[in-house]
């Protein structure tokens, strides 16, 4: 039978002071379990909070390691624990938060092989992650186990939240049926997202997740929370079941796991698709420019320049480059580059689409130029 210990009952007493709560929801609590996928800006307070809460058992699923760039937003990871595994790191902090909670770190990719193996068991999951292929599947796997789905997303200043609850109302699907293309959908890491962003959003998807292992309240579920920390408003977009969504509709099309990662057409395909001869690392593009003058297109944003530039080279954002193939010569020698080399591999795609042949893309980008050739310039 649970209980709660002497230590419980005061660590939890602003709890069960709540008619809604009390110590039969905080016993629920304790027996409930959640799985968060990412440790990192959204998982990081979905992760602390539900610690905090008292969650009996939680799941942690990352596979990447503390770097300083996260700290603007990653608040469970710190400087003490730069380069270790952020599983084990966050798995820290939780147990240093609470200790009288289990935390099972997965420090592996949650993919098509595993996930299920993974998910199996718990009560509901909670996406943190900032890619369609692990959303996709994240979505996928809690409606074949036929648990909630918890979802967030964040960039630059815009979140969105809702709860995909199949058996209650739709799933992730059923809004988006396919996935954008990708290139047209930059990540945090490209576009940049407001530190406290993923705090808002986060600890918006730890409340929902709370309140649905309690069964209090009325969740997300059905609607679409849209937050914008520029003018602070919070929307909302009603979404209905689609019956004809190919996961969890009438006559459902897709019964188990699939290549997420071909069908959200991820970057990582096109290594596969463009030759490496395309490739340029910042070590052969300086022993270029002493003999020659070839032409360095930049298809950063502008506002990026102010913090790194190559001098000399010419600025077209990504966004821009469809409108703007007019101002470049297909006869020209052509060097594109962005921040880390994502971006400019979409860009060279274009423009071989567009006749350019005399293309190089560099590889790791202006960073790669700052930490081979230039160390004065900031990596960023």
């Amino acid at each position: 039978m649970t209980t709660l210990n002497d230590q419980e009952f005061m660590r939890y007493s602003r709890h069960l002071l709540i008619p809604e709560v009390g110590l039969e929801g905080q016993l629920k609590l304790k027996e409930s379990s959640a799985l968060v996928i990412g440790t990192g800006g959204l998982g990081s307070p979905v992760a602390l909070y539900l610690a905090a809460a008292g969650i009996g058992r939680i799941g942690l699923v990352d596979y990447d390691v503390v770097d300083s760039s996260n700290l603007q937003r990653q608040i469970i990871h710190s400087e003490e624990t730069l380069g270790k595994l952020k599983v084990d790191s966050a798995r820290a902090r939780m147990l240093g938060l609470n200790p009288f909670i289990q935390v099972d770190a997965y420090n592996e990719p949650f993919t098509a092989e595993n996930a299920m193996s993974i998910a199996t068991g718990y009560d509901i999951i909670i996406d943190g992650t900032d890619n369609f292929p692990t959303r996709y599947l994240s979505n996928d796997v809690a409606v074949f186990l036929g648990i909630p789905n918890v979802y967030g997303s964040i960039y630059q200043f815009d979140g969105q939240a809702s709860v995909f609850d199949a058996k209650n109302g739709p799933c992730y699907r059923c809004l988006f049926p396919s996935p954008p293309p990708p290139h047209l959908v930059p990540s945090c890491a490209e576009g940049g997202v407001l530190g406290v962003l993923p705090g808002t959003i986060g600890s918006i998807q730890a409340t929902e997740a709370i309140k649905m292992l309690l069964g209090i309240g009325s969740s997300l579920a059905g609607r679409l929370l849209l937050y914008n920390a520029l003018d602070m408003s919070f929307d909302y977009v009603n979404l209905k079941k689609n019956p004809k969504c190919p996961v969890c509709g009438e006559n459902p099309t897709i019964t188990e796991l699939i290549d997420y990662e071909e069908f959200c057409g991820v970057p990582g395909h096109h290594a596969d698709e463009l030759p490496t001869e395309w490739d340029i690392s910042a070590l052969e593009l300086k022993d270029i420019l002493a003999n020659s003058n070839p032409l360095l297109l930049d298809v950063r944003e502008a506002h990026e320049r102010n913090i790194s530039n190559i001098p000399g080279s010419k600025n077209i954002p990504f966004g821009e480059l469809a409108s703007r193939l007019s101002e470049l010569d297909t006869a020209q020698e052509i060097v594109i580059f962005c921040r880390t080399g994502n971006r400019s591999l979409y860009a060279l795609e274009m423009l071989l689409g567009a006749g350019f042949r005399k293309l190089k893309n560099l590889e790791g980008g202006i960073n790669a130029w700052a930490s081979d050739v230039n160390p004065m310039l900031p990596i960023y």
